[in-house]
C-alpha cells in the first residue's frame, strides 16, 4: 500500500498529481483552514503531513499520529510548530528556507510606499464619486533622503536592503550579527544599535522571527523611543509588536502610520493570543495599511514552495534525510551517514 500523505491547505493540482504517483494523497480542496480536530482525524494513519502557516503541531497531536515520519512545512517561519516535540517523537520537520525572502521584500516596499503616500485614502476618495481633479491634499511622505531602519538582517532583511539600495535613502540596520563588509558597502548600509535605529529612523521595518526575545519587541516603551512622526512596518510576525500599544501611539500622534501583513491573532503558539485585531487599530484607516499575510502570495512561488515541501516528503518516505530538515530523527528514519550535520532547531531564519 502507498503511504498516506495529508495536505492541510489548498495546493496546485499538479502537486497532488506528482505525490499521487508514490502516495495516497488526502488534500484539503478548499481555500479555508480545516479545524484541528478534522486534520487530526485525517492524519491519524498518515505517514506524512504537509502543513502551512495557520496550522499548529504539538506533542499531543504527534502522539495521536503514531505513523508520522515527516511534517513538511510549506513555509519558512515555524513558531507555530513544536520542532523539539517532533524530534522526541522521531518525526522529521522540514521547512522551505530560501524562496520567501524576495516576494516578502517586494510586498514590504509596497506597504512602505502605500502607507507613506496615502494610497488607500486616495483610493477611497476616488470611489466616493466626488473626485473632480487634482487638489492640494493628501500630501504624504516620500522616501528619498529619508532614513529607513531594518530590524533583523537575515535573508529577509537583506532582500529588502538590496531592493531599497537604489531608493536614495539612508539605510541602517540593527542585528547582533554584522553583514559582510562587501554587502554593507554595496547596499550603503550602516549597522547601529536598536535604540539608535528607533530614535533616528523615519521608517522602521521589522524583519525578525517570533522568538521569546522578540515577543512584543515593539511595545509602549520602544514606541516611545521612536522618532516622532515615523512609520512602522511589520511584514514578519504579528506578535513582534504589541498591536494595542501601536494603536495608542497612532492615536497620540507620536507614530504617523503603521503597515502590517501579519497579526497577533495568527500566532497559534501563544496560549494568550488575541482572537481579533484591536478595533481601535482597525478604525485608524488613514494611518494604517493592512494586507492579509500576502508576503509569499505569488502564484508561481507558492507552486515552487509546495513542490519543495513535497520533495522533502518523498525523500523522508524513501528513507533519506530530507533536504529541508531542521531537526535530527530516530535512527530508524535516518541512517547515521545521512543525518544532517547540524541537528539544532535554533536555525537563523531571518
Amino acid at each position: 500500500m502507498k503511504p498516506k500523505v495529508v495536505i492541510t491547505h489548498w495546493v496546485h493540482p499538479e502537486i497532488i498529481t506528482n505525490l499521487s504517483e508514490y502516495c495516497e494523497v488526502v488534500a484539503n480542496p478548499t481555500r479555508e483552514t480545516l479545524p484541528r480536530e478534522e486534520i487530526l482525524q485525517l492524519a491519524q494513519d498518515a505517514e506524512a503531513l504537509m502543513v502551512f502557516m495557520p496550522d499548529q503541531i504539538d506533542e499531543a497531536f504527534l502522539k495521536a499520529c503514531p505513523k508520522l515520519k515527516i511534517i513538511a512545512g510549506a513555509l519558512k517561519g515555524y513558531d507555530n510548530f513544536d520542532v523539539d516535540a517532533c524530534t522526541r517523537q522521531g518525526v522529521w520537520f522540514t521547512i522551505v528556507p530560501s524562496l520567501l525572502a524576495v516576494p516578502t521584500a517586494e510586498l514590504t516596499i509596497g506597504l512602505i510606499i502605500g502607507l507613506a503616500r496615502q494610497m488607500l485614502p486616495g483610493d477611497r476618495l476616488i470611489r466616493q464619486g466626488t473626485f473632480a481633479g487634482w487638489r492640494p491634499h493628501l500630501y504624504g511622505v516620500g522616501l528619498a533622503n529619508r532614513t529607513l531602519g531594518i530590524v533583523g538582517m537575515g535573508s529577509l532583511g537583506q532582500a529588502l536592503a538590496q531592493r531599497l539600495s537604489s531608493f536614495e535613502m539612508n539605510l541602517i540596520y540593527s542585528d547582533a550579527m554584522p553583514l559582510p563588509k562587501e554587502k554593507a558597502a554595496a547596499w550603503c548600509l550602516s549597522q547601529v544599535s536598536l535604540d539608535t535605529l528607533l530614535a533616528t529612523s523615519d521608517f522602521v521595518v521589522l524583519m525578525v522571527p517570533l522568538q521569546p526575545e522578540t515577543f512584543h519587541l515593539i511595545n509602549e516603551i520602544s514606541l516611545a523611543r521612536m522618532k516622532p512622526g515615523s512609520f512602522l512596518i511589520n511584514p514578519c510576525r504579528g506578535s513582534v509588536v504589541d498591536e494595542q500599544a501601536v494603536s495608542d501611539a497612532l492615536g497620540s500622534g507620536h507614530l504617523a502610520g503603521y503597515a502590517a501583513d501579519v497579526f497577533e491573532l495568527e500566532d497559534w503558539a501563544r496560549s494568550d493570543r488575541p482572537s481579533k485585531i484591536p478595533p481601535s487599530l482597525l478604525e485608524k484607516q488613514d494611518q494604517t495599511f493592512f494586507t492579509p499575510h500576502l508576503g509569499s502570495a505569488v502564484d508561481d512561488l507558492r507552486y515552487d514552495i509546495a513542490i519543495e515541501a513535497s520533495q522533502n516528503i518523498l525523500q523522508a518516505l524513501q528513507g533519506h534525510s530530507p533536504q529541508g530538515a531542521i531537526n535530527c530523527q530516530a535512527e530508524s528514519f535516518s541512517p547515521p551517514s545521512k543525518r544532517p550535520k547540524d541537528c539544532s532547531t535554533k536555525t537563523n531564519l531571518y
